[in-house]
């Protein structure tokens, strides 16, 4: 072979890496978000509320996430718990609680859209009374619904949303009963170089008092592929639309570090 010929089969070798190597960080940068992928994973995230209605107060929730795919009889699901660590004020005084919440776990079957890059899941949800004091659990266990839908066909703009609802149906009978809904919607918009923007408010409706809050906001955020790893990185300011009752964030700050552990 000479020099020639092997100088072009280098370049064309290089040029088909780079160009895998691209399509692997813009995949890895399209699942990073998508709640279902299939994969481990172990979220770090937390809400600084700055202010909450009928207070000057602010509070904090710090979650932690860890989700992981499972087989039952030729079946795909996946299982996530979730652990907040709350900071509430607490009326009338203003006197700040803080401690371990309450325990939520949900199991998604993930249903054959015959497209790979979308994702389906529908499942049952529970949650435990672990809060380590009254102030920052309901005292109450709580079962419902998940479904989760999750779009990534687009390399440059992924949808999708959560939706959930639960109900108490055991626990103490002198706090109040839980019957709560929830709807978050998300959406994600690539930069390029696993740069991109994002906005994934919640908004909650509780059934059982009528309050409700519903946050928007839009967010910026950073993936970044070492190994076998995918590290999110993101930050989302949010500012209340629309509220009704006590205790809901009229503005609070979103930022996290997702980890993805690929397979």
């Amino acid at each position: 072979m000479s020099f020639r010929s092997f100088f072009t089969v280098a370049v064309l070798a290089c040029t088909v890496a780079h160009t895998a190597s691209a399509e692997d960080a813009a995949s890895a940068a399209a699942q990073a978000n998508n709640p279902l992928a299939n994969m481990t994973a172990f979220n770090l995230q937390n809400y600084y509320i700055g202010e909450v209605t009928d207070s000057d107060e602010s509070a904090n929730q710090f979650w932690m996430r860890y989700a992981r795919p499972f087989s039952v009889a030729d079946t795909s699901w996946l299982l996530r718990a979730s652990l907040p660590i709350n900071s509430y004020p607490t009326p009338p005084d203003g006197s700040r609680e803080t401690g371990v919440g309450d325990l939520n776990l949900f199991a998604a079957y993930l249903i054959d859209t015959g497209n790979p890059a979308v994702s389906f899941g529908v499942g049952p949800q529970l949650t435990a009374p672990t809060a380590s004091k009254d102030e920052v659990g309901s005292e109450k266990w709580s079962a419902g619904l998940v479904n989760v839908l999750f779009d990534g066909r687009s390399a440059r703009f992924q949808y999708g949303y959560l939706l959930s609802w639960q109900h108490s149906f055991a626990g103490d009978s002198d706090r109040t009963d839980v019957n709560v809904a929830a709807f978050q919607p998300f959406a994600f918009y690539q930069l390029g170089g696993g740069t991109y923007l994002r906005a994934a408010p919640i908004w909650v409706y509780n059934l059982e008092s009528d309050d409700y809050s519903i946050p928007l906001g839009v967010g910026i955020g950073k993936v970044i592929r070492r190994g076998r790893t995918v590290y999110n990185f993101f930050v989302e300011p949010q500012f209340s639309a629309a509220d009704s009752g006590p205790g809901q964030p009229e503005w609070q700050l979103f930022f996290a570090l997702n980890l993805q552990f690929l397979n």
